[in-house]
């Protein structure tokens, strides 16, 4: 395995783009390690572990500040991230899992050529929408905040 990767080998790696990488250097959220004599970037294991922490914390919805003073405070406990990604994949499942059962409910009628009341289609409608309507609204508040942080940061550049 390698020692150290370059912020393409990275990017590569993490399937996060080399903008990506760069930003959060910009912003001081992920900062290589080490650079090589020609001034390339260069991420040590240390650094994936910072990363996975980053993308994990990202994924329970903070924003990138939010990420940073976790981080940066004495706040941070790693279990304690890992037990809620746990928690939230758990959400998921059962989301999926109510779904599927009242697919398989709707087929069973479906079979049996046995009419479909209106409460077997609000309820098939209301749990597919569970689901991918959480995560519209989850991934429009990042963008939203995203947005936000690049505005503020463009108009610093700017001043």
């Amino acid at each position: 395995m390698k020692n150290h990767w370059k912020v393409g080998d990275l990017a590569k790696l993490t399937g996060l783009t080399v903008r990506t990488l760069r930003f959060y250097d910009q912003i001081g959220l992920f900062s290589p390690s080490g650079q090589t004599d020609s001034g390339h970037r260069l991420y040590n294991a240390s650094d994936l572990s910072r990363l996975q922490q980053i993308l994990s914390l990202k994924e329970l919805g903070l924003s990138l500040d939010e990420v940073k003073s976790v981080l940066t405070g004495e706040q941070y406990n790693p279990l304690e991230i890992v037990n809620l990604q746990m928690a939230r994949i758990k959400e998921q499942i059962e989301l999926q899992h109510q779904l599927l059962e009242q697919l398989e409910h709707v087929a069973q009628l479906m079979r049996g050529k046995a009419p479909l009341s209106v409460d077997d289609f609000t309820t098939l409608l209301q749990a597919m929408k569970k689901g991918p309507e959480k995560l519209v609204v989850e991934r429009r508040i990042s963008w939203e905040q995203r947005l936000d942080m690049l505005g503020d940061f463009l108009a610093e550049e700017h001043e």
